[in-house]
């Protein structure tokens, strides 16, 4: 990575007016970290090894997952130094590597979602055929569909990022490497890599968010036809917890990437970062598990396998 400046390394400030609960914030993004490292693992490995689990919509799900420990890796141990020792320094490429890892996470994540609330407008509208249109081929498809276009988005950004000079200031007020934070330390102008980023908010995020808000138009219709009280509460709980999901996730995202900057204080950004890159990654398998009988029985079934010795 090509980068012309006079900027080696980056002071990370993160909280400033937070020195009396550093420690308390501390423990709490730990405890985050270790529920996503061992919440989505373990939803991997269920998927991977239990029989009950071959289906498209824990194939995606295990992704899904996987989008999230790659999330919590890239952002929360960075994070946890910077609390701890009240700002951090880093190198300038290392900064940029942070946040093109992170796009990968979350572009991914955007199509992932919107892939699942498909699988489940095709289970729930279109059972009888459901098997039949959600093969093997369509669901490898569909999952190579969700993961390309995120590199291809960090590919952009990153020759674009690669392209400014970045004479100082080296100051980056927030815990994490994200977009404007680093085009603050840019001396180039920056208006053409902005603009590219909005451009690409609209098949990364909009688009995506609109095919989910129709899923969810057709799914809801269809749970409303259903004459048996017992059909519909499944299929609400069966979409309960993926809604859960992308209102949380969409909800932050959007107002962090698409609303202007000017409607949201330094704070706020923070505040909305710490929920799509912290909280969302630690909830998602707790989300997707706590009522789902399936995964509980693919638990129950390693927990009561028989051990040799």
């Amino acid at each position: 990575m090509d980068i012309k400046n006079n900027v080696t390394t980056v002071l990370i400030l993160g909280f400033q007016n937070l020195h009396n609960y550093k420690f308390l914030l501390f423990c709490l993004l730990l405890l985050a970290f270790c529920v996503s490292l061992c919440g989505n693992a373990l939803i991997i490995i269920l998927v991977s090894y239990s029989k009950n689990l071959k289906s498209p919509m824990y194939t995606f799900l295990s992704q899904l997952s996987l989008c999230d420990l790659l999330l919590s890796i890239d952002s929360i141990p960075s994070t946890l130094h910077v609390v701890l020792k009240e700002g951090a320094t880093v190198s300038l490429a290392g900064c940029i590597i942070q946040f093109i890892f992170f796009v990968i996470s979350e572009g991914s994540e955007c199509l992932l979602l919107t892939v699942m609330s498909y699988d489940r407008y095709l289970a729930i509208c279109n059972p009888l055929h459901y098997a039949s249109i959600m093969g093997d081929g369509l669901c490898y498809k569909l999952s190579i569909m969700a993961w390309t276009p995120s590199f291809m988005y960090s590919l952009v950004l990153s020759v674009s990022i690669s392209g400014l000079n970045f004479c100082g200031p080296n100051i980056i007020d927030h815990f994490f490497c994200d977009l404007s934070p680093i085009l603050d330390l840019s001396c180039s102008d920056v208006s053409f890599v902005q603009m590219e980023t909005k451009l690409l908010t609209v098949p990364a995020v909009v688009f995506p968010f609109l095919v989910i808000v129709i899923s969810y138009v057709y799914i809801a219709k269809a749970i409303l036809k259903m004459s048996s009280l017992s059909g519909r509460q499944k299929a609400f709980f069966t979409c309960s917890s993926h809604l859960t999901a992308v209102c949380l996730y969409y909800g932050t995202v959007m107002v962090a990437y698409i609303f202007p900057a000017s409607l949201h204080s330094l704070t706020m950004n923070k505040i909305l970062t710490m929920i799509y890159a912290v909280v969302t990654p630690s909830l998602n398998p707790i989300i997707y598990s706590l009522r789902n009988k399936d995964i509980w029985k693919a638990i129950t079934n390693i927990a009561n396998k028989p051990k040799w010795h």
